[in-house]
């Protein structure tokens, strides 16, 4: 029986979750030929470790920090991943890749009850998890407002998806008002749990939806400030487990255990 590998490429690589995650999705369904492996792969080499990969059979990976945006020009990107500006799921076998992280978050807001269409959506940051988000709930009809500390960062992420129609730059007051919070930076991510991308005294709405993609620690200390105020938070660990299962559905042709990739990365995590 062949050997089915797949992985994650990035530099480091030590921190993800994605083997274990998917190692145990291979387990539940009896896919006993299948693997993932974590694949380490500086960024001076990264054209060349693509064609290694590939050339050796491997069927597909993820692509994670930093080689996002870099991997594009090597690979046949989607209208997903070309709008978004970054890969991070590969099928090595046609070289086709997509973007799975707009799918992952969308996914993980319906499996929470959350209906972005109307919303008012306040999106803190402007990197290339903003941009998926902002792609994401675009799609599903909100009005996004893009908060960032370099307001030129937010004017060109909203010209680059050219959603000028339903997406402004905006400041801290547009916390106030949003239906919905989406914090995109890795502020408060471990070991820097003790900060938030929101100072203490924000204003926010009693009843608002706080999406935090930041998944280490569970709960963060912007997830307890919006709570503290009413509203509702919900952590980034789903998104994380969504985006991976697109990949997994792509690469083994097979329906994604969702509920088993969500336990196995909270036992990696001691949730």
């Amino acid at each position: 029986m062949t050997d089915m590998i797949t992985g994650v490429i990035g530099f480091p690589i030590d921190h993800s979750l994605s083997p274990v995650m998917h190692n145990a999705a291979f387990a539940a369904l009896g896919l006993t030929e299948w693997r993932y492996e974590k694949m380490l792969t500086p960024p001076d080499v990264l054209r060349h470790s693509l064609k290694e990969l590939r050339n050796h059979g491997v069927v597909g990976v993820n692509v994670t920090i930093p080689h996002k945006r870099a991997v594009m020009p090597f690979v046949r990107a989607d209208a997903i991943a070309r709008a978004i500006g970054a890969v991070n799921t590969i099928d090595l076998r046609d070289n086709s890749a997509t973007n799975s992280d707009a799918a992952g978050f969308m996914g993980d807001l319906q499996a929470h009850g959350v209906d972005p269409r109307g919303m008012r959506v306040a999106v803190l940051g402007a990197g290339g998890a903003a941009r998926a988000a902002v792609y994401g709930l675009v799609e599903a009809g909100a009005w996004v407002s893009v908060v960032n500390r370099t307001p030129e960062n937010a004017i060109e992420l909203i010209a680059n998806l050219g959603f000028t129609d339903s997406v402004t730059a905006a400041g801290l007051d547009a916390v106030e008002t949003a239906d919905l919070i989406v914090n995109a930076t890795s502020v408060g991510m471990m070991p820097r749990s003790d900060e938030s991308p929101l100072p203490d005294d924000a204003p926010v709405r009693t009843g608002v939806v706080c999406y935090d993609m930041v998944y280490r620690p569970a709960r963060t200390r912007l997830m307890a400030q919006i709570e503290a105020g009413g509203g509702r938070a919900i952590g980034g660990l789903g998104m994380l487990v969504r985006q991976g299962a697109v990949g997994f559905t792509l690469w083994t042709g097979q329906p994604a255990p969702i509920a088993v990739m969500l336990d196995a990365a909270k036992s990696a995590l001691g949730d």
